[in-house]
């Protein structure tokens, strides 16, 4: 349902805009494809959220991996299952009732929880890079650098300034009028394209995605690289091949979930424009918001002996347990 104009005060006019509902077109608004992208979507969702609570439960009951770098795991499992918990169940319900509108505080929880724990996945794979750094060129001093206070300390600060961050953009948009064209063409509600529905001026918005979001995005990454920069150099001073594989296999699952979600966000907030249809950024968006928190329990499972070790263990209690 779209605003019209009319003679109502900007009191009232500001009271009508907080009752208003988007439109999320979704991934397809052929009927015959709801069942499809239903199935497909709920099949994403289990499987996602099933495989992040195994990596928290499995660390949680394996006292091996009470360590920084799982500490941090277990940490990006939950943020996980939180970001594709913000969207995917709202998908869901929409299919099955066949109405595609969220309400305006609807859309404006989503747009805060997906900027907060989008930050989080941001900030945690830096600080697991980082936890890889010290482990390989600063052994000795390891358990001093990172100690629980240490640890304790990363997370505590990253989840503040990613709710400082989130809480800005929220309230910045929540000043916002819209009287015009209220369809998103994602299946969430996402700051881009909500910023291009309103008749408001939006420059403040966007200095602000520009200015924070960009140091957001740009100083962990640049930490991430200068990390694995140290890495690689002090690898190659490593006489043995066998050594150099060793230590290579440590950082190989992080590295793959780096590329997976750098690369997601790529596609879809820094996609040439002349290349940036309404299908493509969607397809996108599904990368970013539900394959790549689905994929990295299964990578960090297949590819680290100890996670497969915990996993084993856990299913065997439960086997124990259900036996009794």
């Amino acid at each position: 349902m779209g605003l019209t104009q009319s003679d109502e005060s900007p009191m009232e006019s500001r009271n009508h805009t907080r009752a208003f509902e988007f439109i999320l077109l979704g991934l397809s608004s052929q009927p015959d494809r709801q069942e499809l992208v239903f199935g497909l979507f709920l099949a994403m969702y289990l499987v996602g959220a099933a495989g992040n609570l195994l990596i928290i439960l499995a660390i949680g009951s394996d006292a091996h991996l009470h360590t920084p770098m799982y500490f941090f795991l277990s940490n990006l499992s939950l943020v996980d299952f939180c970001f594709i918990s913000a969207t995917v169940p709202k998908m869901l319900v929409n299919i099955q009732t066949q109405t595609q509108s969220i309400s305006y505080s609807g859309c404006l929880a989503q747009i805060y929880f997906c900027i907060l724990l989008a930050n989080m996945d941001n900030f945690l794979l830096t600080a697991m890079a980082y936890d890889r750094y010290v482990a390989i060129c600063h052994p000795l001093h390891y358990s001093s650098k990172m100690s629980l206070h240490v640890c304790a300390l990363m997370l505590g600060s990253s989840w503040f300034i990613a709710s400082l961050h989130s809480l800005l953009h929220t309230l910045l948009m929540a000043r916002l009028d819209f009287c015009a064209s209220n369809v998103i063409p994602y299946f969430f509600c996402d700051l881009i394209p909500l910023l291009q529905l309103s008749c408001s001026n939006t420059q403040l918005n966007q200095l602000m995605i520009l200015l924070l979001g960009g140091t957001i995005v740009l100083m962990p990454f640049l930490g991430i690289l200068v990390s694995y920069t140290c890495i690689v150099s002090a690898v190659l001073r490593v006489p043995s091949a066998r050594g150099k594989q060793k230590v290579f296999s440590t950082c190989g699952s992080h590295l793959t979930v780096v590329i997976l979600f750098y690369g997601t966000i790529t596609g879809v907030y820094l996609s040439p424009s002349s290349s940036h249809s309404p299908d493509k950024a969607s397809l996108a968006s599904v990368l970013y918001m539900v394959v790549t928190p689905m994929l990295n329990p299964f990578i960090y499972c297949l590819r680290n002996k100890d996670m497969k070790g915990a996993l084993r263990k856990l299913f065997n209690l439960k086997a124990l347990f259900c036996g009794l």
